[in-house]
């Protein structure tokens, strides 16, 4: 997975999680990063790998994801790679 799949992954998820308010506070409470904050460094990779981290660590809404994205688990775990190492 190339750095910008990786990238384009993480909005898509941070897209998925703030479209339910509920899901985008507990991701927003769980990293202590706050809406301007979010706003302000998307599109730095430590703030892309939170979300893509947070997704692999609440297993219901990674299989709801996946499932809306028509993706595989996998590649969650491919971009929380390539994003830590960036």
């Amino acid at each position: 997975m190339t750095p910008n799949a990786a990238e384009a992954l993480a909005l898509k998820a941070l897209e998925f999680l703030a479209n339910s308010p509920d899901n985008l506070e507990m991701f927003m409470v769980a990293t202590g990063i706050n809406g301007d904050e979010l706003r302000a460094r998307l599109e730095e990779p430590t703030v892309l790998a939170a979300i893509i981290d947070f997704m692999l660590k609440n297993e219901g809404l990674l299989v709801e994801f996946c499932d809306a994205a028509s993706i595989r688990a996998r590649e969650i775990h491919l971009a929380s790679h390539v994003l830590s190492n960036l």
